[in-house]
């Protein structure tokens, strides 16, 4: 746990993993996210004081996987009236045809596409949110993909990722063990183990974005445009 391990790769990314445990691996993202990402805290701090009944908030998930988190804040703004439109992406072909195949939400799209996909065509977005994403990436990805998300969104960033220790370790190693058949388990392990602690994320991001605590055993790497736009007034 002292180190990073920056280099190991999780079955599910793996071109020639199991179809059968990967497909099984999307439907308990669900909840998997719901346990233990936080996602309910994070809509009703930083998400719903953005959004109005009166016009559409637009969203974009980067990295989306199987898309249950674009489902679930869709859910939950719809019981609170409020108007939005997500747009889940992922390079992933896989990803996106399981998110495709799921319940289908017109509050809700998806595509196979990269950030750097959609800042070539120009795409703005009110927020941008990723789950557990930026610890798959290398050091130029990982750039790459918050230059992309300063681009693409005019209010918010926010990218939701594990946190590494060992307590973290050690619970979810127990917490994970009714997730059979899948790779849940051992591919969420590996996911800690290749997360940043606090000091790290703060020493690979960029000026202008911020980290903060997030339970259980998550983190969040924010980034607020009109901040960067009062600052450079400022100067």
């Amino acid at each position: 746990m002292r180190q990073r391990a920056a280099d190991a790769v999780e079955m599910m990314d793996r071109p020639d993993c199991d179809p059968v445990k990967l497909e099984r691996t999307y439907r308990q993202f669900g909840m998997v996210n719901r346990l233990f990402s936080g996602w309910r805290l994070l809509y009703v701090r930083e998400l719903r004081p953005l959004m109005s009944p009166d016009h559409v908030t637009t969203i974009l998930d980067i990295g989306c996987g199987g898309g249950d988190v674009a489902r679930l804040l869709a859910n939950w703004s719809a019981r609170d009236n409020l108007k939005v439109q997500i747009t889940g992406v992922d390079p992933d072909a896989r990803a996106c045809a399981h998110a495709s195949r799921a319940a289908a939400k017109p509050s809700v799209r998806f595509r196979q596409a990269a950030s750097a996909d959609l800042v070539r065509e120009g795409g703005r977005y009110d927020v941008v949110i990723s789950n557990h994403v930026l610890h798959h990436l290398q050091p130029a990805e990982l750039a790459q993909v918050l230059a992309d998300s300063q681009k693409l969104a005019q209010r918010l960033s926010l990218h939701n990722d594990l946190r590494r220790s060992g307590a973290a370790y050690g619970l979810f190693a127990l917490a994970a063990l009714p997730f059979r058949g899948s790779f849940i388990r051992a591919d969420g392990l590996l996911s800690i183990r290749r997360s940043y602690t606090p000091a790290e994320l703060r020493a690979a991001a960029p000026p202008g974005w911020r980290v903060g605590l997030h339970p259980p055993f998550h983190q969040v790497l924010k980034h607020h445009p009109e901040h960067r736009s009062r600052t450079a007034a400022d100067d």
